[in-house]
């Protein structure tokens, strides 16, 4: 499929346009195909560049934010009816920045796992369910560019062309396999998940941080990350657009004494480092002058158990716990033709081997799956395989 069936649509980008396209979609019936566009390798945070939506008797509507920023009059006309996104969690939060929040939701892509699909991805599964095949050139354009390309358009209104299609023929393959209502719980949940807050220590995801070994070394990655991440938001870039992760690892490896020793470091050569020199230079200055007790933990606060690995010779116990638990859940997940990783989470099931609830039994697993956001229909497929387990295992 090159083309939209009913032609490119016009993109909108003020108040009165707005106005018409809600009339429209509310008049209309039925599910509403919903997508964003970001530019997320290019801008700073997560924004949406273009809004897409598609509904029988509406046609296809494409949306730029940054002509109208509040879209809650939309999302209010919208709101009891059901949205079908693809990959719902990556388009959510930018969605809900604009004022756009579902109250139901059909995600496709998890829809696919739920079914056992091997492919998920909204082109091939487009082509696996209905035989059509979708350009897909322009998912990590620049959607922050103005005037927007007319093919990366028409790329983006392909992208809700079928999704309503796609939905209609996933529910009913789910209805098939007896499969509908765990969809119904997953996409629940989905819209029910609070607004996730932000990461605790973000520095720590610097690609390469695991080279440095020492706590020093680290204050130095922190402070370039924060002092780059400052600079990146006054720009609205992408942080690795102004220095790249590379350039923060081998400034902590590195340790510069003085401004000229950190220019003539290769990474830090390039015109646009040498004019923010003062600045990550300032950033490695005020790494070494924190007292020991200012500098970061080695590993990050976790509440967790311990990494695998260690707990065969740590605690024994706890490993054949897991390792029967673990194959008593993939060999379900099989049965099921499922990901194993969306029967159960890894972390669920480590947590409660490392620390199961006693007295041990279905019941107390399934309310200590329940704490930890496992929905009922996996509750319902592993409280009692794992809980077996837990009192049989083989030693490890």
């Amino acid at each position: 499929m090159l083309e939209p069936r009913d032609g490119l649509p016009e993109v909108i980008t003020d108040g009165e346009t707005l106005k018409a396209a809600i009339a429209a979609f509310a008049a209309a019936e039925g599910p509403v195909a919903v997508d964003a566009e970001r530019a997320s390798g290019y801008r700073y945070g997560h924004r949406a560049y273009l809004i897409q939506l598609r509904r029988r008797g509406a046609g296809t509507a494409l949306i730029d934010p940054t002509g109208v920023p509040d879209l809650s009059e939309l999302g209010a006309a919208l709101a009891d009816s059901e949205w079908v996104l693809h990959a719902a969690t990556q388009d959510l939060a930018c969605l809900a920045e604009v004022g756009m929040k579902p109250t139901r939701l059909f995600d496709t892509e998890l829809a696919g796992r739920l079914l056992g699909l091997p492919r998920v991805g909204l082109g091939p599964l487009v082509d696996s369910v209905l035989g059509y095949a979708l350009e897909k050139g322009h998912s990590a354009a620049d959607w922050s560019t103005r005037p927007l390309p007319e093919d990366w358009l028409r790329y983006a209104a392909l992208d809700v062309e079928l999704l309503i299609e796609l939905r209609d023929a996933l529910e009913e393959r789910l209805i098939e396999t007896g499969k509908l209502d765990w969809a119904h719980e997953e996409f629940a949940a989905i819209v029910a998940a609070p607004q996730q807050e932000p990461r605790a220590d973000p520095w720590r995801r610097t690609s390469g941080l695991h080279r440095i070994r020492d706590r020093r070394r680290l204050a130095v990655v922190r402070q370039l990350w924060y002092a780059r991440d400052d600079l990146a938001r006054q720009r609205d870039l992408s942080p690795g657009r102004v220095l790249p992760d590379s350039a923060i690892i081998e400034a902590a490896l590195t340790m510069p004494t003085t401004a000229d020793a950190m220019a003539a470091m290769p990474v830090y050569r390039g015109r646009s480092q040498r004019r923010e020199l003062s600045r990550w230079f300032g950033a490695v200055a005020d790494a070494r002058a924190l007292s020991d007790k200012e500098l970061p933990l080695q590993a990050a606060p976790y509440d967790g158990p311990p990494p695998p690995r260690a707990w065969a010779t740590r605690q024994p116990d706890a490993a054949a716990r897991l390792a029967a638990a673990r194959a008593r859940v993939v060999e379900i997940a099989e049965a099921h033709d499922l990901p194993v990783e969306n029967l159960l989470t890894p972390d669920t099931l480590r947590r409660a081997a490392w620390q199961p609830p006693s007295p041990l039994s279905a019941e107390a697993v399934a309310e200590l799956f329940r704490s930890r956001g496992a929905r009922e229909w996996q509750i319902a497929l592993t409280a009692e395989a794992v809980a077996d387990a837990f009192a049989n295992p083989t030693p490890a």
